[in-house]
């Protein structure tokens, strides 16, 4: 049974937007940002909107080609070869499966200032269960509830923006400080705060895992990835913008573990503060949901490509008769990711740290190898200015990895979990997969990849 196409670009902007979460990202990557950086993550997310538009050509055109609900892995399978496709999608597969317990575990300090003694992992776990089951919704109904709880998330980033702009104390043009002692910010720590803000900003491509349910998708969800690259950038640059303009102690702003919340409290007062807090925590859910919604999609096309054995696949792939969900994947889903609410945050930070730059690359190669060899060919939407995207992309990540291996707290073990996970997707690949006679990668329109 089939995904129903009875989503328009609306439908699909707005879940896409609520899995991207800006004010999320705002109020618990950029603090980050601006302990490393100060008033210089301004130039970090500045030069990391660069490579957003730069990664969302590449995107929008692999989208195009290949609307499917499998995502990066079939992109790059059909590119680049069944091998480097599995890889991907073992990536993706750690990925999409640990990020509603990642963001789940974070809910309860959000939450502290109002509800000081909330539990973190029941209160996850329960966060986690709520989302799948709305999960299983029609998918029309959960664009609607996403897009209703995005809305009060983007209020909310308006409120850190008129705060900011009602009383400026500085001009943004003023040489960049950083640290409480208010010293010129350096280029290796801006270096350091575009890493993050690269994170921060990622999530337009989750557009892709709605192609199958969205109507004219092979000549429409390209706009929808530009669109929410574009929306993504703003509404996470001019809260940063404001903040800074109108904190009225930098290093207050620089050193606070909730510089966003602290900025809301000392302009806005309480009630505002504590408003705010609520809006943030909703938008974590409104991730969650939309978050499972998109893995789910991914889960049962891995379903649909035989990965999981004769035994499980058919299950994986059921698709409700009456709401049109994959149901049974998006239990799986949740249910997983409740079981990884159990685990250190740490650890799921670890062995999901370099799994985006890994993604990134993917496509980047997927890109170029699909122009030259014309398996994209067949795509409505061709990015501008070619190959100028994906080498910047592929550049970036350089820079990504080189920052993340001189993080030997997170970064490095990320990069060798991340390594393990391909070499084990490249052996199970060769071993298991290829001794069936190889893996033929559903395509959309297009004819199925070779089996190798």
């Amino acid at each position: 049974m089939a995904f129903k196409r009875s989503l328009g670009t609306m439908g699909v902007l707005l879940l896409t937007l609520s899995a991207t979460t800006p004010a999320s990202s705002v109020f618990v990557i950029m603090p980050e940002m601006l302990q490393v950086a100060g008033s210089g993550a301004l130039i970090a997310m500045l030069l990391a909107a660069l490579v957003c538009v730069a990664t969302a050509f590449v995107y929008a055109e692999l989208s195009s080609a290949f609307p499917v609900a499998g995502g990066e892995y079939v992109m790059v399978g059909r590119t680049l070869g069944p091998l480097a496709g599995f890889v991907m999608l073992a990536v993706n597969l750690i990925n999409n499966l640990l990020f509603p317990a990642v963001i789940g575990l974070g809910l309860s300090d959000v939450l502290s200032g109002l509800f000081p003694a909330l539990p973190v992992i029941p209160t996850a776990v329960a966060m986690v269960a709520l989302a799948t089951l709305a999960g299983i919704l029609h998918i029309r109904l959960n664009a609607w509830i996403t897009g209703a709880f995005l809305l009060v998330e983007l209020l909310a980033l308006g409120v850190i923006v008129m705060l900011g702009i009602a009383e400026p104390v500085r001009s943004l043009f003023a040489a960049p400080a950083m640290t409480a002692e208010l010293i010129p910010a350096d280029p290796v720590s801006i270096g350091l705060a575009t890493t993050a803000a690269i994170f921060a900003l990622n999530g337009y491509g989750l557009a892709v895992y709605f192609g199958e349910e969205m109507q004219e998708a092979a000549s429409r969800i390209a706009r929808v990835v530009l669109l929410a690259a574009g929306v993504t950038i703003l509404v996470e640059l001019l809260p940063l913008a404001a903040a800074i303009a109108g904190a009225p102690d930098l290093p207050t702003l620089f050193t606070h573990a909730d510089p966003f919340g602290w900025f809301a409290r000392a302009r806005g007062g309480d009630l505002v503060a504590d408003l705010l807090a609520l809006a943030i925590a909703l938008a974590i859910v409104n991730a969650a949901i939309a978050g499972i919604l998109a893995y789910a999609r991914f889960f049962y096309s891995t379903g649909r490509d035989a990965i999981w054995g004769k035994l499980l696949d058919p299950y994986v792939t059921r698709i409700h008769p009456r709401l049109g969900s994959p149901w049974v994947a998006t239990l799986a889903v949740g249910a997983v990711s409740c079981a990884a609410c159990f685990l250190p945050l740490r650890l799921l930070l670890v062995l999901s740290g370099s799994g985006i730059a890994i993604t990134y690359l993917g496509i980047a190669l997927a890109a170029l190898i699909g122009r030259r060899t014309g398996t994209t060919a067949h795509a409505a939407y061709k990015m501008p200015w070619f190959p100028l995207a994906p080498l910047v992309t592929i550049a970036a990540l350089a820079m990504v990895s080189w920052a993340s291996w001189l993080d030997t707290d997170t970064g490095r073990p990320g990069l060798t979990a991340t390594a393990i996970q391909m070499a084990a997707a490249a052996l199970y690949y060769a071993f298991v997969l290829r001794r069936r006679g190889g893996w033929s990668i559903y395509g959309g329109d297009q004819p199925p990849a070779a089996a190798a």
